[in-house]
């Protein structure tokens, strides 16, 4: 099931890499937008690539009200290392049995390299901080995708 916009985001509390806690709702309090992005593998190429993509807009994202987060089924050692080797600047949360992801329709059957098998959909959704969906984002390229999401939002 794929969220639409006005639907209700599926709240969540989550481990970070630093061994913390991350609950949607509290960063909802915050009064900012959350930017929850879904990727595959930490320290991948792709996954690199848009992490780093996150990383080198985050500060307009923040002064236009934006939280980002990241969510993968990694668990938190290994994504510490991808924070720590690439300097990454935003929370990234584990969700390793996926319920998280299958929740915002980030998990599930897709296409890789011509075969159709189970896995994380890299999507991009945007929370407002009534915690509804205003957009969701499904299959997006990891490359361009944050000039894209910024165009989107009218950044910049």
């Amino acid at each position: 099931m794929r969220l639409e916009p006005g639907d209700t985001a599926p709240d969540f509390t989550l481990t970070t890499a630093t061994g913390d806690q991350l609950a949607l709702s509290d960063l909802l309090k915050q009064g900012k937008k959350v930017i929850l992005y879904a990727y595959p593998a930490a320290m991948t190429p792709g996954c690199t690539t848009q992490a780093c993509d996150f990383r080198d807009n985050l500060a307009s994202l923040t002064a236009h009200g934006y939280n980002v987060v990241g969510i993968s089924p990694d668990g938190p050692d290994k994504l510490t290392k991808f924070v720590d080797r690439d300097a990454l600047t935003f929370p990234l949360v584990s969700d390793p049995d996926k319920a998280v992801l299958s929740a915002y329709g980030a998990f599930g059957e897709k296409m890789n390299y011509g075969k159709k098998m189970m896995g994380v959909i890299r999507s991009t959704f945007v929370i407002d901080p009534d915690g509804k969906i205003e957009k969701a984002f499904y299959n997006v390229k990891a490359t361009g995708h944050v000039a894209k999401l910024r165009r989107d939002l009218a950044i910049d």
